[in-house]
């Protein structure tokens, strides 16, 4: 069975984007273990450098990955994958895997450099700019509507 962790910068603060996040936690979670790890975010204050904010919420972020995971931080300059390549490469994954899948959702400056470039893939959903508290329903819905597609499910069109 998948294993996927998804690591986010802070907590969601939008009421209807909560309740898209638990509506497809518990869908996926019929598919897949799911560990969701919100991680504090950095002080924002005038004049604090924003690559020491990226750091300090990057060190948090790998204190929370174990030596086994596969790291794949969300980021606007990674990798596309249209919904059915998103689903045979996790079915790959699956295969291939004996640790945990860590998708990882920055803060509203996003991700360190260093964090980036550990990572085994960085993904994108969009070369738009999109909110990390969006980010987080849009990765969900992806990773369940993958799900469906490797079960044959009709979810998908």
């Amino acid at each position: 069975m998948l294993k996927l962790k998804i690591i986010v910068v802070d907590r969601t603060r939008s009421s209807f984007l909560k309740e898209g996040e638990s509506f497809y936690l518990e869908r996926l979670r019929k598919y897949v273990q799911v560990e969701w790890i919100e991680v504090k975010p950095a002080k924002i204050k005038k004049g604090r450098p924003e690559e020491q904010i990226l750091s300090t919420e990057g060190e948090a972020i790998a204190r929370k990955l174990a030596p086994r995971d596969y790291m794949v931080p969300l980021d606007r300059s990674g990798h596309e994958f249209d919904s059915e390549q998103l689903a045979a490469w996790l079915d790959r994954l699956s295969t291939n895997m004996g640790g945990w899948v860590s998708f990882i959702i920055g803060g509203p400056l996003g991700l360190s450099k260093e964090l980036l470039d550990r990572a085994d893939k960085v993904f994108s959903l969009s070369r738009l700019t999109l909110t990390h508290e969006m980010s987080r329903l849009l990765l969900l819905e992806q990773l369940y509507r993958a799900c469906t597609i490797l079960r044959g499910e009709k979810y998908h069109k």
